[in-house]
């Protein structure tokens, strides 16, 4: 542009100099007005250029942040369905684990049952062993001074002499006649044990129930991670009057969109979840909604707990039963024991037992509503003091309940004396629906507590270098200082170990105690 300038300029020059001086002036001034139009148009063509390369600019970075906003949230959805993913994956291996750790401990404890009997059952061989030798020792030892004596006194007659040789024939028979009169003996109780098995085995066949595997916390998911500020309230005071109302403790963690309800009560802990469920879908969560869905939820567990009591009676065909037996019973629903719902121990166990009295050929009506009610005092009112055995026998024979069924309830954990067969019955019910596989369950925390309590009454003795509890808590070798104990001593330290074990600690079955006691004595020869 400025080329083209000066060479207009040369040329309108070389033009004035042949034409008058007032057209030269004429021509300047218009080569000026030109130069400042163009020079003008170009600005403004220059300025719109360059707002619309800002705007284009602009608009750019918009629809870049839009796009990375849409990229940014689409990676972090995936990851958020990964990580729940990963969660579920992990919650199902751990489940998995534990039912497997509980299989591998039921096979330890058959185990270790059958080779405590077959221990008891050697013993008792080895005793009688000795007493039959012992015992054949005397008759030899009679039957040489019998034969002495005879000598002796020859000139007897023909029925002293056979009297003595009967006698002495009756001696040295003895053995043998005591001996098959045990084979006799023990051939009845082989017998007796036989029936008893097939008589269980038939019973056990005839039922089938599920497994328990019900969880002592209750996990309530929330819509979003919003939800748990409003469960807080300010300054913590709507989570303070659900805790105060419900009884229970909230645990609001980092776990997305969950909130954990803990209590050792299951009832108040199902009324929690129910309280909190209804305010979640609700939305109104401050201290007065608060109070009035928990009662409200409580209302609802009281019509619960009546309905499963009702179906319970019904679906075993009972009749009779007092209304406050029935509501008392259905509250036995939200209780556990070791993991296994309590109702439904109850019904299976009135089903084994009526199976039970039905082959033994007694009353299978009574026998059921023994084994029905013989847990009932785990919910009974505070007012009852004892066991829970005396507390329910006291409540249902408040209610009119037949002796029978009233000491059967009673002596269930042999706190009494069993007055019939159908307490036995009872006893024999509820063994069986807790021992059956997957019935019950020790949580991994009291199982680890238990081995280490083991260990460390081991630990405590003087001399102990180390212990190690073995075969699921079964077993604990002790290994003591060679210097600081003698052999005496070792021995000593188990049997001090073993009246430790045995009035210390809770354990099923036996415990074997192996004290070593090993020294080394090492030289190098060069």
């Amino acid at each position: 542009m400025p080329a083209l300038s000066i060479s207009l300029t040369l040329v309108f020059l070389a033009a004035a100099m042949r034409l008058d001086w007032s057209l030269a002036v004429y021509v300047l001034v218009g080569m000026g007005i030109g130069f400042w139009s163009i020079w003008a148009v170009t600005r403004s063509i220059r300025r719109e250029a360059r707002k619309s390369a800002e705007t284009i600019l602009q608009v750019a970075k918009r629809e870049a942040a839009v796009a990375a906003e849409e990229v940014r949230q689409k990676a972090a959805e995936r990851i958020r369905k990964k990580r729940a993913a990963l969660v579920e994956e992990f919650a199902a291996k751990e489940v998995d684990a534990e039912v497997r750790l509980r299989e591998i401990r039921a096979h330890e404890e058959s185990l270790a049952l059958l080779d405590h009997q077959l221990e008891q059952r050697t013993e008792r061989l080895n005793r009688e062993l000795a007493a039959v030798r012992q015992t054949r020792e005397t008759i030899t030892a009679l039957s040489a001074n019998v034969r002495e004596r005879l000598e002796g006194i020859s000139k007897m007659d023909t029925e002293a002499m056979k009297r003595a040789l009967r006698e002495e024939v009756i001696l040295e028979c003895q053995d043998e006649l005591r001996q098959l009169r045990r084979e006799i003996m023990e051939r009845s109780e082989q017998e007796l044990e036989m029936q008893a098995r097939d008589k269980l085995v038939t019973v056990m066949q005839r039922i089938a129930v599920r497994q328990s595997h019900d969880l002592s916390a209750t996990i309530v998911q929330l819509p979003s991670e919003e939800m748990k500020g409003r469960i807080i309230g300010r300054e913590g005071r709507n989570i303070k009057t659900f805790e105060a109302a419900t009884g229970v403790t909230l645990l609001i963690d980092e776990t997305p969109q969950t909130v954990l309800i803990s209590s050792f009560d299951p009832v108040r802990r199902e009324v929690a979840r129910l309280a909190l469920e209804a305010l979640v879908k609700d939305g109104r969560i401050h201290p007065a909604t608060i109070e009035e869905f928990v009662k409200t939820a409580q209302s609802e567990i009281d019509s619960s707990a009546d309905l499963a009591g009702e179906e319970a009676v019904t679906r075993l065909s009972i009749n009779g039963l007092h209304p406050e037996v029935i509501s008392l019973l259905g509250k036995l629903k939200y209780r556990f024991a070791y993991n296994q719902n309590v109702l439904d121990h109850l019904i299976e166990c009135a089903y084994l037992a009526s199976m039970i009295a039905s082959e033994l050929g007694l009353d299978a009506n009574v026998a059921k509503r023994a084994a029905l009610l013989h847990d009932i005092g785990k919910a009974a009112p505070a007012g009852y003091e004892g066991s829970h055995a005396r507390v329910g026998a006291a409540f249902i024979k408040r209610y009119g309940e037949t002796p029978i069924v009233v000491n059967a309830v009673e002596a269930h954990h042999e706190e009494v004396k069993p007055e019939t067969i159908y307490a036995g019955i009872v006893i024999l019910a509820d063994t069986i629906s807790a021992v059956r596989p997957g019935a019950r369950a020790e949580s991994v925390t009291n199982y680890i507590q238990r081995l280490e309590r083991l260990e460390a009454l081991a630990n405590a003795i003087d001399g102990v270098q180390q212990s190690f509890a073995i075969q699921a808590g079964r077993e604990i070798r002790v290994v003591v200082s060679p210097d600081a104990v003698d052999d005496d001593r070792a021995r000593e330290i188990a049997r001090e170990l073993r009246q430790k074990v045995e009035t210390e600690l809770d354990y099923p079955s036996t415990i074997k105690i192996t004290v070593i006691r090993e020294k080394r004595f090492t030289e190098t020869a060069e």
